[in-house]
């Protein structure tokens, strides 16, 4: 995997003694009873560990293989995100701040309500819009609506906004039409564009609504190496770093700080959320993580140097929410002190 070390942090890091740097890389021992816990999880299809930029360890049970693309489902609303900031980088959108109804522009809905108007793009990365969710026992009515977006932006308001998180994957396809719409290119031209080729991976195109916009936050497919990749552009304060040294901002500056910061919570989980990442504490280290139906997990862990993905089965029947405590658990067993 291509180094992508921010110089900043590799500064830090070089002052630190040598064996506290080692320490925090798992251990043979602690990967081999990762394998074996793993093995456990018959629905687990896929796990890839990388420490300090480079991959360190991969496991594949089932499914897609490591290096092939697999329905990433939900986790799509934090790969939707990473493309957000890179808009914003590349002035397609002004700031998380602006209006999304700017960004829609003459494609606004008729007879939307006023308060629609201070839904902004933050709030779609928060899932703060207020609007009804579309997802849970909504979800099958709004995906055979005869549009998506419509039926979305119509919905009532439930609460301001900027309040509460509600989880709906309509809040995150409004953000995926309005980059379309500012941009004047699709969702998966901006992906490929901004965020797959300086990270030199592949996005595939993926499911549309239909009238053509790119579904926002469900379907995505990637290959668990090219979600490392995303983890480690936010590992590294949104930069890559190339064969040749030269670095090359994807993300805006502190655009990593804000994503991580919580803005709501779970109200399954308790854990915070800010844009389109969960954010937890695993093994007493802060977590930042992205999540998607049956069993497909991102996660990052600054302090250690480490990212971590999961792919599972992403068909019905789902395995629970308690599925998502044993993924978790995977990852605090790599955490764990090394008693060696």
């Amino acid at each position: 995997m291509r180094a992508t070390a921010l110089l900043v942090s590799f500064a830090v890091t070089s002052l630190l003694p040598t064996a506290y740097a080692a320490a925090n890389e798992p251990s043979a021992n602690t990967l081999q009873t990762l394998d074996r816990q793993t093995r456990q999880l018959n629905r687990v299809h896929s796990v890839v560990v990388a420490y300090d930029g480079e991959i360190i360890h991969e496991l594949h049970q089932g499914g897609p293989g490591v290096a092939s693309p697999t329905n990433i489902k939900s986790l799509s609303k934090t790969v939707l995100a990473a493309i957000t900031g890179a808009a914003i980088e590349a002035g397609i959108i002004a700031s998380a701040e602006q209006p999304m109804v700017a960004l829609f522009g003459e494609h606004l809905p008729r007879g939307i309500d006023p308060q629609v108007g201070d839904i902004t793009v933050a709030h779609l990365l928060a899932q703060q819009a207020g609007l009804e969710r579309t997802s849970g026992s909504n979800y099958g009515a709004w995906v055979t609506s005869a549009n998506w977006v419509n039926d979305a932006m119509t919905r009532p308001f439930v609460d301001e906004p900027g309040g509460q998180m509600l989880y709906s994957t309509g809040t995150s396809h409004l953000l995926s039409a309005a980059l379309t719409h500012a941009s004047g290119e699709t969702t998966h031209a901006l992906a490929q564009r901004l965020l797959g080729d300086p990270l030199n991976i592949t996005i595939r195109p993926w499911l549309r609504d239909p009238q053509g916009i790119y579904f926002g936050g469900n379907d995505m497919q990637l290959s668990p190496r090219a979600l490392i990749e995303v983890g480690e552009l936010y590992r590294n304060d949104g930069i890559v770093v190339n064969g040749a040294g030269d670095e090359q901002r994807v993300l805006p500056e502190g655009w990593v700080e804000e994503s991580w910061q919580p803005r709501g919570t779970s109200r399954w989980t308790g854990d915070g959320y800010g844009y389109g990442w969960f954010i937890t504490q695993l093994a007493g280290e802060d977590v930042y993580y992205g999540r998607g139906y049956g069993g497909q997990a991102l996660y990052v862990i600054p302090e250690r140097e480490m990212t971590v993905v999961i792919t599972s089965d992403p068909n019905p029947p789902s395995p629970g929410g308690q599925f998502q405590q044993r993924l978790n658990r995977l990852v605090e067993g790599l955490l764990a002190e090394n008693d060696e």
